[in-house]
């Protein structure tokens, strides 16, 4: 069939109105940048990674990034942790950008969540930047690189799967810039939105306007395209020298097969391959840089193929190698000493280096990832402390101090007395935080300059769930915490100066999950201006981004622009439209970031959003404030990275798009003009940027590729040549920094800050040798100064009132008569506010003289927060008193065992009472502080436990049918602490809970029954097992044995179950009785005996009693005779005749059976029964003997009394089970153990034992 088509003419006049109408549309739009990507995970963060577009394409199978920062400074990357949960943290700690060497490669598992301005980042202002989130509970490291340093590394991502892009149209691919899209991507098929292009690009690129170009050249990495990862690092300020370390990492083996190692010495123009320097077949696999001389380089060697490092102190020209006996996961450099090494190892172990890593030397086993960290000059004692967490068992981890080289028992510390959370350590500045759970709920202690630990008092209700130490500097930390009722955002608590005492500063803050399932909280920091945060809070539902100029203070909304980008008024009126802006780091925590601020560049602030009611993923526009966020410009309307130029003077931008790309932009006024310029003549999928570190910076190095199989391309872009002139001091104006509020507040923290910046119209290079100019007066206080004191709140009026739970007369403890404090007024100023005078003394706390209080709250409570001991190990009791005059309450501590001592004041128990109990009971602890007002006391019942060993269920061999039969758990040790004993008797469902060790139970049903006894303590769970066989009518009788017999008996359960089997087998063979009517067991211990037991044949008895008692009797009768006549007699081995007896006294008796000793026996058989009623009259009968102090050790008197075969409990009847083997009693083994007790831990056992008597 053939199709065609005709043309009519009716139509033609009608599509040429049409063409022209669409053509006269087009000329007249205004300047448009349409979004392509607005998605959220498209972010950028200057310097750290400054570009990171996805070119994915179906054939590839690889990736190419580029990771890390272009400044050389010690910066770190870090994922968000975790848990945590973490942000960048001070120098010193294995959490800490500065400290950290300069690793190139991914990090995993640290957090970056750090949405402070970290990009662009000197290292002379690195260590400035405080912002950090750290997670109290725990946080891991990968294996791939963590806690890594910060040089740039690279990864190369394949190009998008053509088939799920729409395809092109003619008319989109001529209105593409002449070069952009082309090359070995012209042919791919991407949507409009991809090759829509601004207005401002087409007046930029007109036909007849001569284009901008940009002096710049190209290196390729040949013979490298097949390495997808890349890690560069610039060697410093005034240093031409960059190392890259190029690697092919196959996922599949999760290990790096290729490598090589480029040097530039020109800021690289060019590159020399070095991998004959450091040996050809040497594969690379991380490369770090000394945080405090950059010259220092350390390589380190794929683990898969050899443990080696390679060292260079001359900037990476020459190399040395060195073989190491562990695997690095991770580096820590120290702040100061550039020979100073922390190495933590894959199997938990810590190493030092003070030699650059030439030798190593253990510090500490067992010590939880990212948990070390290096002292802090004039907080710690000596320079070479490290302070660390190490892993006692799953639950339980300890705070230890350790010197770096002579970290010995003697001289660790342990400043934290008892066990913490694991992964809860974190060292930040002046503060130590740590985590200890109590009954399921975590307590947060905090110590400010190495001082004692203090519980953070956060509000009393907050209950909370997480807790992330986001900032310690300024002498005050910001905490962000998720409260019992919230879910997925937390709410933000500022402290004061000691960081005990927190109050509310924002609710509601959003909260999202990072690279590795970390939380990552929307709080931005403002670089270059104290005090000012940015933040995303969720109110109804709705995202709004909130500011604040006074460390949280006062918060308000964004005002959006005034205008968009073709000019048109924005009517977007406060509350209910506002600018809102995207805070959170991209899904990759080596992606540039959305938002950027620079120290250098106060005031400026470029970051992505959108306005109106909320905050959207969609239709993403680039904004930028000039004036610390009072007035915003919307720059483009698509994603743009924006870069900072010559210390914030000139800002490039570099579009965020999957299609290869030759320009950038450029802007010389703070984002109100932009230029085009090509930065290189062949179009460029552009993989990352690379900035000379410090914002002074003028030359750059874009990192991208031609294709997904071509050779790394590496553009070095010299900005110099575009600036005629140095700046002069005509080139600056002054700027006063004010607030969004109405009138504009220039008092901010109490003080006027007025800045100098270069005016708009100045096109001039300020150079290395700027520095940001800051004039400023003080103000005077008002109350915007203070914010609300511990325990109170602020009302709709604006004034703090007390809390429900809060009682403003609470004194602090450390109160002492004669003395004074200060009394709040439910004011404090804001930390790091400056002002003066003004309304200061009427919101500051007044001093007040401390008057005479009775004691009262006083807390009584065991270092680990639990109300059990172990028998034998110490125990710390902590004593707390919440009012009274601490130095003037004496301390008395009754320990309950007849023991108590008396302190003169609260002051000397600080670091705990610690007592050693040496019997198990529960014991009643009494604290009672006292002074000439008054006393309080406070209680505690203490368990004093010991580890439940053994058990042995006691039972009869077989029972009568209806008759209770008394069943014993026997424990060992005897005295364990409290103790329940569940039974599961027969058939039964539903067991039998007792605190007794011994039940008696009646069976109902003739046949094989099992019992089973669990018995539970502490955190031991013991069980045992027997079988019964029962019937209506049996006859039994004791057995005794030639002596030989004992000299092999080894008294184990299997032993007495091939014993029996013999005898049985011995009795059926002289007496001819029938296997189904008898039964034998031997019984536990020395001397060996035995039971018999003979059960009728019904069909003979017919079940009649009379009959039946008639037919035992004449089996016993068979039975006796034979053994009396030592007819019975097996052979337990060759040479070794065993002869049976029927015993007369007992199933095992005490001494020989013989006339010669009988009366001995019975002599010595009737004393120890006299001793045993002596001793149990007393027993019972002790506690009511006026005067005698008896501590409460129930569980005791319930384990003697069990051994009694008296108080039988409720019986429950069971049928007939199969049978089960069971758990002998090992007397023997038992009575030479020595008793001892171990740290309980959960753990289950279960019997083996064979049963004992043979059917």
């Amino acid at each position: 069939m053939e199709t065609g088509s005709t043309f009519c003419p009716k139509w033609h006049s009608a599509l040429w109105l049409l063409l022209l109408m669409m053509l006269s549309f087009f000329h007249a739009a205004k300047a448009e940048i349409t979004c392509r990507s607005c998605q959220p995970g498209n972010k950028w963060r200057a310097r750290e990674l400054l570009l990171n577009f996805d070119t994915s394409g179906s054939s590839a199978g690889l990736k190419r990034e580029v990771l890390g920062r272009g400044d050389g400074a010690a910066g770190r990357a870090r994922a968000a942790g975790g848990g945590s949960r973490r942000l960048r943290c001070a120098a010193g700690s294995a959490d800490c950008a500065p400290d950290e060497a300069e690793y190139t490669g991914p990090r995993l598992g640290r957090n970056t969540r750090s949405l402070r301005a970290n990009g662009d980042i000197g290292e002379s202002e690195f260590a400035k930047t405080k912002v950090s989130y750290v997670k109290m509970s725990g946080q891991r490291r990968s294996s791939d690189g963590a806690g890594l340093p910060s040089a740039v590394s690279l990864k190369r991502r394949t190009r998008r799967n053509s088939g799920k892009d729409e395809a092109r149209s003619p008319r989109a691919a001529r209105r593409q810039d002449p070069g952009e899209g082309t090359g070995s991507a012209a042919a791919r098929r991407v949507t409009r939105s991809e090759l829509r292009r601004s207005g401002e690009e087409r007046r930029a690129a007109g036909p007849r306007q001569e284009e901008l170009k940009l002096n710049s050249s190209t290196f390729a990495l040949t013979g490298d395209s097949s390495h997808n990862q890349a890690m560069v690092h610039w060697s410093g300020q005034n240093s031409s020298v960059i190392l890259m370390l190029t690697k092919l990492f196959d996922f599949n083996l999760n290990s790096v097969t290729e490598s090589s190692l480029w040097r530039s010495t020109d800021y690289g123009a060019t590159y020399q391959k070095l991998n004959d320097k450091v040996g050809a077949k040497t594969i690379l696999s991380y490369l770090y840089v000394s945080p405090n001389n950059k010259r220092k380089i350390m390589l380190l060697t794929d683990p898969d193929v050899e443990s080696s490092l390679l060292i260079s102190s001359d900037e990476g020209a020459t190399y040395q190698k060195y073989r190491l006996n562990f695997y690095i996961l991770s580096l820590l450099f120290h702040p100061e000493q550039e020979d100073w090494i922390l190495a933590y190892s894959h199997d938990q172990k810590l190493y030092s280096s003070v030699e650059f890593g030439r030798r190593w030397q253990l510090v500490h086993e067992r010590v939880a990832p990212n948990r070390f960290y290096w002292s802090k000059m004039g907080l710690d004692k000596e320079p070479g402390l490290i302070h660390l967490e190490t892993s006692i068992s799953e639950g339980q981890a300890l705070y230890v101090t350790c010197k770096l080289q002579n970290c010995t028992d003697a001289n660790k510390g342990k400043p934290f007395p008892g066990y913490i959370d694991p992964n809860s350590l974190v060292v930040q500045d002046e503060y130590v935080f740590v985590q200890v759970s109590t009954a399921g709920r975590p307590i947060y202690y905090v110590s400010a300059k190495r001082d004692v630990f203090t519980p953070m008092k956060l509000p009393k209700y907050t209950l909370p769930k997480d807790l992330h130490v986001i900032s310690t500097d300024e002498n005050r930390v910001v905490a962000a915490v998720q409260e019992w009722n919230q879910n997925e955002t937390y709410n933000l608590y500022v402290s004061d100066t000691s960081g005990v005492y927190y109050t509310l500063a924002l609710e509601n803050v959003v909260s999202s999950m990072g690279h590795e399932g970390n939380v990552m909280v929307n709080l931005y920091e403002v670089a270059g201006i104290k005090g000012m945060f940015l933040a995303n809070r969720k109110t109804d539902n709705q995202v709004k981004t909130h500011i604040t100029y006074n460390r949280g203070r006062d918060w308000r909304l964004l005002q959006a622009p005034s205008k968009d980008l073709r000019g048109n008024n924005i009517h977007c009126v406060l509350p209910y439209c506002s600018l809102h802006l995207h805070l959170q780091v991209s899904a990759n925590p080596y992606t540039s970031g959305n938002i950027a601020s620079r120290e250098s560049a106060p005031g400026i602030i470029v970051a992505s959003g959108s306005f109106g009611s909320e905050l959207t993923p969609s239709n993403v526009s680039v904004y930028i404030t000039s004036d610390a966020g009072n007035t915003w410009r919307q720059i483009f309307d698509e994603e743009y990275a924006v870069l900072y130029l010559d210390q914030g003077g000139a800002l490039v931008a570099i579009r965020h798009t999957p299609l290869p790309i030759r320009h950038l932009w450029l802007s010389f006024d703070e984002g109100r003009q932009w230029n085009k310029y090509s930065f290189t003549n062949t179009p460029l999928f552009v993989d990352g940027v690379l900035g000379e570190p410090g914002e002074e910076t003028l030359i750059m190095t874009i990192f991208g590729h031609v294709s997904h199989r071509s050779e790394w391309q590496l553009v070095k872009i010299d900005f110099r040549s575009i600036f005629n002139r140095r700046c002069t001091e005509a080139d600056y104006q002054t700027w006063h920094l004010h607030n969004q509020g109405p009138q504009g507040e220039p008092c901010l923290m109490g003080v006027k800050r007025i800045y100098r910046k270069l005016k708009p119209t100045s096109r001039c290079v300020m150079g290395k040798m700027y520095s940001v100019s800051m004039t400023s007066g003080l103000c005077e206080c008002t109350e915007a100064d203070f914010e609300c004191d511990y325990g109170y709140e602020r009302r709709s009026n604006g004034n703090c009132s007390p809390a429900f739970w809060f009682h403003p007369s609470s004194m602090s403890r450390s109160c002492t008569t004669g003395m004074t404090f200060l009394n709040s007024t439910g004011y404090r100023k804001v930390v790091s506010n400056n002002c003066t005078a003004g309304v200061s003394v009427e919101y500051t706390a007044r001093r007040r003289q401390c008057p005479v209080l009775a004691p009262k709250g006083l807390h009584l409570v065991t270092s680990e927060g639990t109300v059990t001991a172990t028998l034998g190990i110490n125990v710390t009791f902590l004593v707390f008193l919440e009012e009274g005059d601490g130095a003037r309450t004496s301390i008395n501590l009754d320990f309950g065992d007849g023991h108590a001592l008396t302190y003169s004041n609260v002051s000397s128990i600080e670091d705990g009472i610690k007592h050693i109990y040496r019997a198990v009971g529960i014991y009643r602890v009494i604290a009672t502080g006292e002074n000439s007002l008054g006393s309080e006391a406070a209680m505690l019942y203490l368990h004093v436990t010991c580890q439940l060993e053994y058990i042995h269920l006691s039972a009869p061999f077989v029972a009568v049918r209806n008759k209770e039969v008394n069943l014993t758990a026997v424990l060992w040790p005897s005295q364990v602490g409290t103790v329940t004993y569940i039974w599961w008797i027969g058939n039964n469902t539903e067991p039998v809970i007792t605190l007794e060790g011994s039940v008696a139970c009646m069976f109902s049903r003739e046949g094989i029954n099992t019992v089973t006894v669990q018995v539970s303590a502490g955190n031991t769970i013991l069980q045992d097992r027997k079988t019964i066989a029962v019937h209506e009518y049996f006859r039994s009788h004791l057995l005794a044995f030639s002596s030989n017999l004992d000299d092999h008996n080894p008294d184990v359960a299997e032993w007495r179950l091939d014993v029996s089997r013999v005898i049985k087998n011995s009795l059926i063979q002289a007496t001819a009785v029938r296997e189904d009517k008898l039964l034998v067991a031997v019984l536990p211990g020395v001397p060996t005996a035995a039971e018999f037991f003979l059960l009728p044949d019904k069909q003979l008895t017919e079940g009649k009693p009379e009959k039946t008692a008639a037919h035992l009797d004449q089996l016993s009768e068979v039975l006796l005779s034979a053994l009396n006549q030592n007819l019975v007699q097996f052979t337990l081995r060759p040479g070794v005749q065993v002869t049976v007896y029927a015993a007369h006294l007992s199933a095992a008796p005490l001494v020989d059976t013989s006339e010669n000793h009988s009366s001995s026996a019975m002599l010595m058989l009737l004393s120890v029964v006299v001793v045993g009623l002596a001793v149990f009259v007393v027993y019972k009968f002790k506690r009511k003997i006026p005067g005698l102090n008896v501590y409460a050790q129930m569980q005791n008197e319930k384990e003697q009394e069990m051994m009694s075969p008296a108080n039988p409990t409720e019986a429950t009847p069971g049928s007939q089970r199969d049978l089960v083997h069971s758990l002998e009693i090992l007397d023997t083994e038992l009575n030479s153990r020595p008793i001892g007790c171990m740290k309980p831990h959960v753990h289950v056992k279960f019997s083996t034992e064979l049963p004992t008597y043979i059917v």
